[in-house]
């Protein structure tokens, strides 16, 4: 049970790190944010801030013990986030770009957070 629960909260928060530090610039937009996000991919301004937000609170859920349901919305969240980051920049390019493959490495700590959640929770 130690070395689950250990697990769990080395991958939770190396997840919830990496989603709260691209989180952060987008509250406020940044020009490097409008560049990448507006200009970039063609989303709206306002939505950096939205996106921003949610990723933060969605982030800040994983990092608090409890809120098993709500849990499970944030890792909903985060994941269609980073999934929908990958797509869309494929959609814009018209092409696969090999540094999307790092957008798959702030993907993996967040599905072991998510392995690792169930087995503390059919442990505990």
């Amino acid at each position: 049970m130690k070395k689950i629960k250990t697990l769990y909260w080395i991958f939770t928060i190396l997840f919830s790190g990496l989603m709260i530090f691209t989180a952060i610039p987008g509250i406020k937009p940044q020009p490097e944010s409008i560049q990448l996000i507006h200009d970039g991919l063609g989303y709206p301004v306002y939505f950096i801030s939205f996106i921003s937000i949610a990723k933060l609170l969605g982030s800040l859920v994983l990092l608090i013990p409890g809120w098993d349901r709500i849990k499970e919305w944030a890792y909903a969240g985060l994941f269609f986030d980073l999934v929908a980051a990958i797509y869309s920049g494929i959609a814009v390019s018209g092409k696969f770009d090999p540094m999307m493959l790092t957008m798959v490495l702030w993907i993996i700590p967040g599905i072991l957070s998510y392995i690792y959640f169930h087995k503390l929770r059919v442990q505990g």
